[in-house]
């Protein structure tokens, strides 16, 4: 039985962390194509299974990865413990389709301790999909590399064995590696959902296992789609946050009682989750910094995530972003971690966020402004003290004929110059009485 209760006291850290690492790494970093590859090209099993013997990542150096993340101010991260190819980056006794087996390293363990190591938070990625198990319907499905071959019939396939699969693989994950943070399922589609994983009992054993671990939604649904977290009646395996994917909801997401839902926005550097080496569509750090501002001013995270390239090392375009954003992050992130909407109306040059005791008022300042800018929402009356995050330099109430006109209302200067102190979002810290 859902208890909301329970509820909200698991998802508190989540709702605080605010901004963490997505690391999609597997074979298909070889043809280096996208993780999906295997899917879109149609590459039968036994072109893509001698992958696993070439996949020996020789600069993979977990604690190089943490670094990056804990420099970048990401306070968690996930790791694909096994794809939808069905490699799996653990020590598993279901399969030889391993990286323990084929390379003799446990990258998921290499992670674990890497970023606890570094006080960030632990999750892993579990594929619900298989294209590597015989057992998993191949013929007519709607992705399987084989979906369209008829030489790969159903028949003889059982279902059932591949759930005892799927869920030994799942326990293994939760009990031979201490304590999970997160598990991050992916994902339900057509009729592969809810009931036919038997989600009732897979997520049972895992909070079995887990009791305070953090669950996505989509054992009910994908990308597409909210499930029934956000409905008067969630399912005791609706998950923890809603899943957006590649995409900002316009206004937050909201439960059908109105209550503001916590989620997460999953988003890529580039175009592709997967290591792709043709793809340098890189999305700028600034643009990174604006969007993440924009996920906590409506009331959720983003997860943003690295694609490591077959030899271990995340591309260098990525980690220049990474650290990009880790030096506005290293002077603003009292504005994001920790806080979350104001409910206060957007102002027209940024946004706002605020802290979870709603004493402190954070305005991100995006343009430029002429002579002062106007702090919406509150009045002179309210505010104790305003500083300039960066640094935290007093900002003071406008006092002079200029802003005469509008004595309610909170107006500050930054200088004589008319650009931003911080080009990409400047933060105006505003503590009320």
């Amino acid at each position: 039985m859902f208890d909301r209760n329970i509820y909200n006291k698991r998802v508190q850290w989540f709702t605080n962390a605010r901004f963490g690492m997505f690391i999609h790494w597997g074979l298909y970093a070889i043809p280096a194509r996208g993780e999906w590859v295997r899917s879109i090209e149609q590459i039968p099993l036994e072109d893509y299974e001698p992958l696993k013997y070439e996949f020996q990542p020789d600069s993979c150096d977990m604690r190089t990865w943490a670094k990056s993340a804990k420099e970048a101010g990401m306070q968690y991260a996930v790791l694909t413990a096994k794809h939808h190819d069905g490699y799996c980056l653990f020590d598993t006794k279901y399969t030889d389709f391993s990286s323990k087996v084929c390379c003799g390293r446990d990258f998921v363990a290499e992670f674990l301790e890497a970023f606890r190591a570094e006080g960030i938070r632990v999750g892993l990625y579990y594929s619900l999909l298989d294209w590597h198990h015989p057992d998993y319907p191949h013929y007519g499905d709607k992705i399987h590399p084989m979906r369209l071959d008829p030489k790969y019939s159903n028949e003889n396939r059982c279902f059932d064995r591949y759930l005892k699969y799927m869920h030994g693989q799942i326990k293994e994950l939760c009990t031979n590696y201490g304590k999970l943070d997160i598990m991050w399922f992916d994902f339900s589609y057509d009729n592969m959902t809810c009931d036919t994983w038997r989600a009732q009992e897979l997520v049972e054993m895992v909070r079995t296992y887990q009791p305070d671990i953090i669950l996505n939604n989509r054992l009910e649904v994908s990308g597409e789609g909210l499930g029934s977290l956000v409905t008067a009646h969630p399912t005791d395996y609706c998950g923890d946050f809603v899943s957006p994917e590649q995409l900002i909801p316009p206004k937050g997401i909201f439960g059908e009682t109105g209550e503001r839902a916590v989620w997460e926005a999953c988003v890529t550097m580039n175009g592709n989750w997967g290591y792709c080496a043709a793809d340098h569509n890189y999305k700028p750090a600034d643009m990174i910094i604006k969007k993440l501002v924009e996920c906590v001013s409506k009331g959720g995270n983003m997860i943003l995530n690295v694609g490591p390239d077959a030899r271990g090392k995340i591309p260098e375009e990525s980690c220049a972003i990474l650290h990009e954003v880790g030096r506005w992050m290293s002077r603003n992130r009292a504005s994001l971690i920790g806080c979350g909407c104001a409910e206060l109306d957007k102002p027209e040059y940024g946004r706002i966020t605020a802290s979870r005791d709603g004493k402190r008022l954070y305005y991100h300042v995006m343009e430029p402004q002429i002579g002062y800018v106007y702090l919406p929402g509150i009045r002179r009356e309210q505010v104790e003290s305003i500083r300039l995050l960066r640094d935290g330099s007093e900002l003071r109430v406008d006092e002079g004929w200029i802003t005469s006109n509008y004595r309610d209302l909170v107006f500050v200067s930054f200088g004589a110059s008319p650009l931003l102190p911080d080009p990409i979002d400047t933060v105006v810290e505003v503590r009320l009485k």
